[in-house]
């Protein structure tokens, strides 16, 4: 069994055995994903058709009220200040959306999902699966995990607005984050059940939304591999968010939550597990979700954990009445484990510590509060940095990448302080 755990290490092996002819890709052949690029071998499309954009195929299920989200398409944004107030945990009709092609809406009765592969005792193939029901599933021990899920593009559109630069991609402010308690059965669970061999080196677990299409080839259902080593480790096949039944946007009847990992392996709609003897590689781990630009390698740098951010429970330009005692309130989170520290400036010299007032957990965020009494009335800009348990504190300036993924630089928050 590979001992990869850390998805860097991870992306790093799978992508130099694919470049080499040693890495399947199951679904797609390689030259209909050539046929997206400009060159051969590991040539990665850098387009305005990136997975964040795709064309909308139906639409969001739940109500989307527009003091609740902002909707790009097939996704929807939580708006920060309907935080405020809330409690810890996103609540389902805050928790954004993101879709690659349209939610499906499906039956928990007929509902199967199948496990196949060459790392499975017999090599049980996709014409003759191992199956498990909604109700084998819920019959299995459970476990719940509180963690956050993130785009790896939230915060992509101020690579634009703050630091000037064209980007592909969902225009995402902060709100493509929620922190849920997950309920459900460990993937280690299920693939033991399944007959889990020592030879398996891979999984890969697939989404039962429609196809996705992008440049004229259908890449087929959403998928991302994770090393064994991961699946055993602390991955979840979540059935229940915040206490319910997961709802039909954030995956009914079960989901994938791969926790510390980015948003994307976390699949939605959960329908069919691949556990391979060989390696795996999907479009969504060799074409999306890379970092590429003029400081990367040609081949880019996989999309990985997520950086440490702050946002304010604030609406985008606030009023705010001189004078008065305003209590200034946030959240900040870091893919690296535990928010540390958090600090604010009102004037963009001086930074003093906002006060915690929530647990920091390491999959979850930090809620804080900062009083602040504005003396005179006009512009201001607020700024909010965290630093996590690892010491990382947030930049200035996120390093650019042509398809806006990981913006974690302090993020400029413009209020107005009004006399009236």
């Amino acid at each position: 069994m590979t001992a990869l755990h850390d998805e860097a290490g991870y992306d790093r092996v799978r992508v130099a055995q694919w470049r080499d002819g040693r890495a399947r890709m199951p679904g797609l052949n390689r030259r209909d994903l050539l046929r997206l690029t400009a060159a051969g071998g590991l040539a990665l499309a850098v387009t305005g058709a990136a997975a964040g954009t795709a064309a909308a195929a139906g639409p969001i299920v739940k109500p989307l009220p527009p003091e609740l989200f902002d909707v790009y398409g097939t996704n929807a944004e939580t708006r920060w200040e309907a935080m405020r107030g809330q409690g810890y945990l996103t609540p389902i009709d805050r928790f954004f959306v993101r879709d690659h092609t349209s939610t499906p809406v499906l039956d928990a009765a007929t509902w199967r999902l199948q496990l196949f592969g060459s790392g499975l005792r017999g090599s049980p193939t996709a014409a003759a699966p191992v199956e498990l029901s909604y109700r084998d599933l819920r019959a299995l021990p459970s476990e719940t995990v509180t963690a956050f899920v993130e785009c790896a593009g939230n915060g992509r559109s101020f690579f634009t607005g703050q630091q000037g630069q064209t980007v592909s991609g969902t225009a995402w402010k902060l709100g493509a984050v929620g922190v849920a308690r997950w309920r459900g059965v460990r993937l280690a669970t299920v693939l033991a059940r399944a007959g889990l061999t020592r030879d398996a080196v891979d999984v890969l677990p697939e989404g039962l939304d429609p196809d996705y299409v992008t440049g004229g080839v259908n890449l087929g259902k959403v998928r991302r591999p994770l090393p064994v080593a991961k699946a055993l480790e602390d991955v979840l096949l979540a059935y229940e968010m915040n206490g319910q039944p997961l709802p039909p946007d954030h995956g009914f009847p079960v989901r994938l939550v791969v926790p510390s990992w980015a948003g994307i392996a976390s699949i939605k709609w959960l329908g069919r597990i691949e556990v391979s003897a060989t390696p795996l590689v999907s479009p969504w781990n060799t074409q999306y979700y890379r970092l590429l630009g003029p400081d990367y390698p040609a081949e880019g740098t996989p999309v990985t954990e997520q950086v440490v951010k702050s946002a304010f429970e604030l609406p985008w330009g606030a009023t705010l009445a001189v004078g008065q005692r305003q209590v200034l309130r946030g959240r900040s989170w870091s893919g690296h484990g535990r928010i540390r520290r958090v600090e604010v400036s009102t004037d963009g010299r001086t930074w003093r510590p906002a006060k915690p007032i929530s647990p920091a957990l390491d999959r979850g965020w930090l809620q804080w509060e900062f009083p602040w009494r504005p003396r005179t009335a006009g512009e201001y800009t607020l700024r909010a940095r965290a630093t996590d348990v690892t010491g990382v504190r947030q930049p200035d300036v996120a390093p650019y990448n042509t398809q806006g993924y990981l913006f974690g630089a302090v993020v400029r928050h413009p209020v107005t302080v009004s006399a009236s």
